[in-house]
């Protein structure tokens, strides 16, 4: 206990001198272009990382789609379901890590980040096996709620053969975060890119010379990220870059899988919350007097915002990297100029796509329809289209934030009001009561989107980042007493 106090008041000395010096410092012109660049460096790669990722399953579903309505229904609706009950979760879960790895990275506890990682694999592997029991009875859950036979059918094997792919994302998540904390890029740029351009070739191979059919775009996507999967493993292991956070594999994995859950659980609803509302968007969809239409075009805008989403998300992550990493050195003013760069790239950012979306609204909808109808109904819709991308913009960066500071738990309520008690009544009201159809519920669901970046701008605004980093130390530090006595305790055994 004497040992404990000691370093608490040396903690405490610590904490207190550097509030005194940072509180008087100003953001510069130099200071903030040093950081917009350090943003920058992590943001590009994160971008490319993310959109390769996401593309495999694009690739799969444009490859099985060649096979016929059917194999392309059953293949959509299977990787629709996985990713809300699977991949969504693991993602999110594996974001708790951004917070407790990116603060132990910024105050050089470099033994934890190893550890934490083995941790936050054996824990995502855990999740998956009730997973994987809800994905082999997916066809009988299809039918149960009313989904044509033949549809369900597919769209069950196709989940069958995804399994392989939910493990490999398990471990794929945890060792993307590992890499990310430490700016460590590069090899996950060359992994993802690499696997993406193999992908290809591999799935229509297996979709069409194989006889596995659509079930081969399944498996394409699980020998890719099991691939990319044992590349990073490997670099991990062997790379002299990760030598000062590579951990022994040992039983003190056991010890951190609490303060993993801590972070993990709220960062996997406030993700899935949001994830399942636009879901439920398009389950809505098919309620309205023409189902078909509507459905088609609110697939089209979800997959735009979706496909774009993946700039914000990753200037969220590097936003989340560099102010978890300040706030672990315990630098408060470090992590405010990085929450200032982090916002100016995403309105830069925000500004190009959104006004080329805009300009661009009479012809992209040929990307997805040659129907001349579809069409012109996307073209209605390309200006909310443009609000969604800014909005999508604001609080992917602002999320990432949380999840810098740790946070989540506040996310959870903040998408929980936002979506489910304003954005989806709103959506339903107007696309059924007022008659609107599908541009009701997009403008619905548009509606959370706003209060949810409102809500999330006032949080971030009222930080107090001496406190944060004062939490942050204080969080290591119980994090490194509790491993020393416990490495003490064991040497006494």
């Amino acid at each position: 206990m004497e040992e404990k106090s000691m370093k608490e008041s040396l903690l405490a000395k610590e904490i207190e001198h550097n509030t005194v010096t940072n509180v008087h410092q100003r953001v510069t012109w130099d200071v903030f272009g040093l950081e917009m660049r350090r943003i920058c460096h992590i943001a590009g790669p994160m971008v490319a990382v993310i959109s390769s990722q996401y593309l495999l399953q694009v690739v799969s579903i444009m490859i099985v789609g060649h096979l016929g309505e059917l194999y392309l229904s059953g293949a959509a609706l299977a990787i629709s379901l996985a990713t809300v009950t699977g991949f969504s979760f693991l993602m999110g879960m594996a974001s708790g890590l951004e917070t407790i790895c990116g603060q132990a990275y910024g105050a050089q506890q470099y033994q934890k980040i190893g550890m934490q990682t083995y941790t936050a694999i054996f824990s995502l592997i855990l999740v998956c096996l009730p997973l994987s029991l809800l994905w082999i009875n997916m066809e009988n859950i299809l039918v149960f709620v009313g989904q044509d036979p033949l549809i369900a059918h597919e769209a069950g094997e196709f989940t069958i053969w995804l399994l392989p792919a939910l493990f490999a994302y398990a471990i794929l998540q945890p060792l993307v975060r590992y890499f990310q904390i430490q700016s460590l890029l590069l090899p996950m740029l060359i992994s993802s890119c690499v696997t993406l351009c193999i992908h290809v070739p591999l799935c229509w191979a297996l979709v069409f010379k194989t006889g596995l059919n659509n079930v081969g775009g399944a498996l394409a996507i699980s020998i890719s990220i099991w691939s990319n999967v044992i590349f990073l493993g490997l670099y991990m292991r062997y790379s002299h870059a990760c030598a000062k956070t590579r951990a022994p594999i040992s039983v003190e994995l056991f010890h951190g899988i609490g303060e993993f859950f801590h972070f993990a659980i709220p960062s996997a609803v406030m993700t899935c919350l949001e994830w399942w509302s636009f879901e439920l968007l398009i389950l809505l969809s098919g309620l309205l007097p023409n189902p078909q239409l509507e459905t088609s075009v609110l697939s089209v805008c979800l997959n735009t915002i979706s496909t774009l989403f993946t700039i914000p998300f990753g200037i969220g992550a590097s936003a989340s990297t560099r102010v978890s990493n300040e706030l672990g050195a315990g630098n408060p003013h470090g992590a405010r100029v990085a929450v200032l760069a982090a916002m100016s790239l995403a309105a830069i950012e925000t500004s190009i796509v959104s006004g080329t979306l805009f300009a661009c609204r009479n012809v992209y909808g040929y990307i997805f329809s040659n129907d001349k109808e579809v069409v012109d109904y996307v073209t209605v819709m390309a200006p909310l289209v443009c609000l969604s991308v800014i909005l999508d913009n604001i609080q992917g960066v602002l999320n990432g934030i949380g999840r810098g500071c740790g946070w989540q738990h506040i996310g959870v309520y903040v998408n929980l009001g936002a979506f489910y008690l304003c954005g989806i009544p709103v959506a339903a009201s107007l696309a059924f009561w007022l008659k609107l159809g599908g541009k009701g519920l997009w403008i619905g669901i548009q509606s959370g989107a706003f209060v949810q970046c409102v809500l999330l701008s006032i949080i971030t605004s009222c930080i107090n980042w001496e406190q944060q980093a004062i939490m942050a130390k204080k969080r290591l530090f119980d994090g490194q007493f509790s491993a020393d006595n416990r490495l003490v305790s064991e040497s006494h055994v």
